[in-house]
């Protein structure tokens, strides 16, 4: 059963007494619905941004992952597209942009691996329709398991907000664990939003 993540919760990663190796962040959201002036529905583009920042145990950035760079050097971490408009019509269960890490193939030079959101549009959280998080194993296309789950739609920390820090995954001995962050910056794109996962966040 997924567990509904909290702000600063850490879930474990293994399956069976063994760590999962593929791992799933998928983002989910809508359009903004609006009226035309016959009576009838349009519907508001709404393009949301999840992108991954890698970091050394120096904390410093070793290389990034978004809708410009669909895959890390090291082709561990990989990107699904980038989706310009949400779901229309209302939620159709598939996630719009979806964030693929392979944690065993992850170089020993990386650490830790931060998940962050923008609204590249501007537009304000707390208006975008269903919008959460999922952690699951699986592919960009098939959901095998859902670890855990993330509502950003009904937080209100987010209203006024368009840039998040969503979580990470760390090094800790041999394993990979994962904590929630959730949390909402004053940031207005992707660098502002790395760099201050870099001063805080690490």
């Amino acid at each position: 059963m997924a567990i509904s993540l909290q702000k600063g919760q850490r879930i474990s990663l293994e399956k069976n007494g063994k760590g999962i190796e593929k791992l799933c962040v998928g983002v989910n959201w809508g359009a903004i619905e609006k009226k035309s002036l016959f009576g009838g529905k349009k519907y508001e583009a709404v393009d949301l941004d999840a992108s991954v920042g890698l970091f050394s145990a120096q904390k410093e950035r070793v290389d990034i992952v978004y809708f410009g760079q669909k895959k890390s050097k090291c082709g561990s971490v990989n990107h699904s597209g980038d989706d310009l408009v949400g779901d229309t019509g209302g939620d159709d269960g598939l996630d719009n942009e979806v964030i693929t890490v392979d944690l065993a193939s992850v170089p020993n030079s990386v650490d830790q691996i931060v998940f962050v959101l923008n609204s590249f549009r501007g537009q304000d959280f707390a208006d975008i329709p269903f919008a959460s998080i999922r952690i699951y194993e699986g592919t960009p296309g098939r959901v095998d398991n859902v670890i855990a789950t993330f509502d950003i739609a009904n937080d209100e920390t987010f209203k006024g907000k368009v840039s998040m820090i969503m979580g990470k995954l760390y090094r800790h001995g041999p394993e990979w664990k994962f904590t929630t962050f959730g949390e909402s910056t004053e940031d207005k794109r992707l660098e502002q939003t790395l760099a201050t996962v870099a001063a805080k966040y690490l």
